[in-house]
This record gives C-alpha cells, sequence and structure tokens, in this order.
C-alpha cells in the first residue's frame, strides 16, 4: 500500500478537517459577561438587613446657613444679602458668632477693590468673634479641571 499524501483523507479530495477550535466567539461572549457582572454588581449590593432600635436622641439639626460677607465695588459691605453701614458691621457680626462661634465666614470682595480694604473687613470678622475665616475666589475660564 502506498503512502498517502500529506493533507490527503479518504474521500481522496485532498482536504482534511480542521480539527481547531475558534475560541474568538467566546472570549466575545466572556468579555460581554464580565461588562455586564462588573455595571451590575454594585447594584446588587444593597446592604446588610438590620432592624435598628428605637432612641429618644434628638435628631441632627440642619446645618445652618453660611455666614457671607460681600463687599461690592463701591465697598458697601453686606453681610449674606443685607447691607449694612460700617457702624452696623461690628454689631452685626458679634450677635452671629454668638449664635455659632464655630462657624466658617466666607469673605467675598470684588476683585478692582483695594487689597486694604478687604483685609480691613477680615479684622473685623476675626474681632467679632470667629475664628474660622475663608476667601472665596473665582477660577480663571478654562482652569476647572486643571491640577
Amino acid at each position: 500500500m502506498a503512502a498517502k499524501p500529506l493533507g490527503a483523507d479518504d474521500d481522496g479530495d485532498g482536504y482534511a478537517p480542521l480539527a481547531e477550535i475558534n475560541v474568538t466567539p467566546f472570549v466575545d461572549v466572556m468579555l460581554v459577561l464580565l461588562i455586564i457582572f462588573m455595571v451590575a454588581a454594585p447594584l446588587m449590593m444593597v446592604g446588610v438587613p438590620v432592624e435598628l432600635p428605637k432612641t429618644t436622641a434628638a435628631k441632627m439639626g440642619q446645618p445652618k446657613k453660611p455666614v457671607i460677607v460681600s463687599l461690592d465695588k463701591e465697598g458697601k459691605v453686606f453681610v449674606r444679602e443685607e447691607e449694612l453701614t460700617a457702624d452696623s458691621l461690628m454689631p452685626r457680626l458679634t450677635a452671629l458668632a454668638k449664635e455659632d462661634p464655630g462657624a466658617i465666614v466666607y469673605v467675598r470682595g470684588d476683585k478692582n477693590l483695594p487689597y486694604g480694604r478687604v483685609m480691613e473687613v477680615m479684622g473685623q470678622v476675626g474681632r467679632a468673634g470667629f475664628s474660622k475665616v475663608s476667601l472665596i475666589a473665582e477660577a480663571p475660564p478654562g482652569a476647572a479641571g486643571k491640577k
């Protein structure tokens, strides 16, 4: 009996069956399932069901309205939305400090005001009894996402 040529089969047409498994569809399906489970897993984590005990403790209060001191371009001083004169600023700030001495005061000043005027108002805020004072500024356009 003569040796068969390489690649010959019993049919005599010269084509042998391919005995390899195409894994590409399998990998595609696994990647889709992986993405589905990655998205769905956090949604399934609702927490452990627990019956909470009753308490007579007081509910936590709503956060208080922040104290915002603003200086407009004419140099007028506003506490929240209320315009104050130079004489009425200290008594108003002192009254607010007595209500909540740990409150943060945000100071906003127009960019065209002299630096000394803004520092004068910040000094009055400190003398009124507030220890946490922050300046508010606006980011330049296009700098919001930059570090």
